[in-house]
């Protein structure tokens, strides 16, 4: 075996000593450099639906402040299971993210027997979104004007409620509300928003807890009365509609929220990199207006508020969903 002269080989430790901080730092820089490529985000639920049009006006703006490439994939199915089940499962390196909601992160653990994934613990919350009320709905000739003469007539016969589905917002939101005001009306439940609505129109079902979306054009229209906002506030969109809470039922709040999640163990400052351009997005003057027109608030706030308010959430729909004996199989 040859043998390297002293003075070489006291150069080649010299070397390989000198090398190894910019080994050790290559990983650094490179999460400096997030993102080195397109981002994918994943909406669990179709084209043009709420979460679509909210995700994408959201990421348009971050998109045109950083340069960034962030790609839509909507995955609908099993209440938005599916698609947040592919961000559970996807690599945690900040390159899949997905837009989760009350539905999937709240309700569907307790309304569904069998879950892909842990709401809590398969997540990084990254930041709230978005929030909106559900609105109360009549027909524009029914004889309720305000939420009290809803409940007097509900006391006194049997009412049907209608709902977009077993286990939706709505329906829970309408379950809760007849506990708090002491009544029982007949649920009706409907293969989407479009039929409850045009059921309710037509008379064979008095009253509705819609989305405003689903709701406004009626409303604008004359052809729908709007009782309440679930809100905790009034909205923009319906600055003359009390809340629940103003008509006499103190607290009384449910919001269909929308947050940006990413796979457990995403690293920390992507996580900050992503909830501080989000949090720049939902301050700028024309999303606040897009949210606004469709009914909903901007919300934001930390990664960390986000993760307290999911486990809240999930306990708050959850103990909704036993008592409603609301199941999905």
């Amino acid at each position: 075996m040859t043998r390297l002269p002293l003075r070489r080989k006291f150069t080649y430790t010299l070397l390989a000593i000198a090398a190894a901080p910019a080994l050790l730092a290559a990983p650094v820089m490179a999460a400096e450099a997030y993102p080195a490529q397109p981002i994918r985000l994943v909406v669990p639920f179709p084209p043009a639906g709420g979460t679509d049009v909210l995700s994408r006006l959201v990421f348009n703006k971050v998109g045109v402040a950083t340069k960034w490439t962030v790609v839509v994939e909507n995955r609908a199915g099993a209440g938005g299971n599916i698609g947040l089940d592919l961000v559970a499962k996807a690599k945690n390196d900040g390159y899949t993210i997905g837009m989760g909601q009350t539905a999937n992160l709240a309700i569907n653990p307790t309304l569904y027997p069998k879950m892909p994934y842990d709401a809590v613990k398969d997540f990084t919350p990254v930041a709230l979104v978005a929030a909106q009320p559900v609105v109360l709905i009549v027909r524009q000739d029914a004889p309720y004007k305000t939420l009290a003469d809803l409940v007097n007539a509900a006391k006194t016969k049997q009412l049907s409620m209608a709902s977009a589905g077993t286990g939706t917002v709505g329906h829970l939101t309408g379950e809760m509300f007849q506990r708090r005001a002491g009544i029982k009306a007949l649920h009706v439940p409907y293969k989407g928003a479009s039929p409850a609505l045009t059921d309710l129109m037509g008379g064979q079902t008095d009253f509705y807890f819609a989305t405003p979306p689903i709701a406004m054009p009626m409303i604008k229209a004359g052809k729908l009365r709007a009782l309440a906002v679930t809100s905790a506030k009034r909205v923009a969109l319906l600055p003359n509609v009390p809340t629940v809470a103003e008509q006499g039922y103190a607290g009384f709040q449910a919001e269909d929220w929308k947050a940006l999640v990413a796979p457990a163990g995403t690293p920390a400052d992507v996580v900050a990199k992503l909830n501080a351009e989000v949090n720049k997005a939902l301050k700028d003057k024309d999303t606040i207006a897009k949210l606004h027109d469709e009914g909903s608030e901007p919300r934001g706030g930390t990664a960390a508020e986000l993760a307290t308010f999911i486990k809240s959430e999930n306990t708050r729909w959850g103990a909704i969903v036993k008592e409603s004996g609301a199941r999905v199989d």
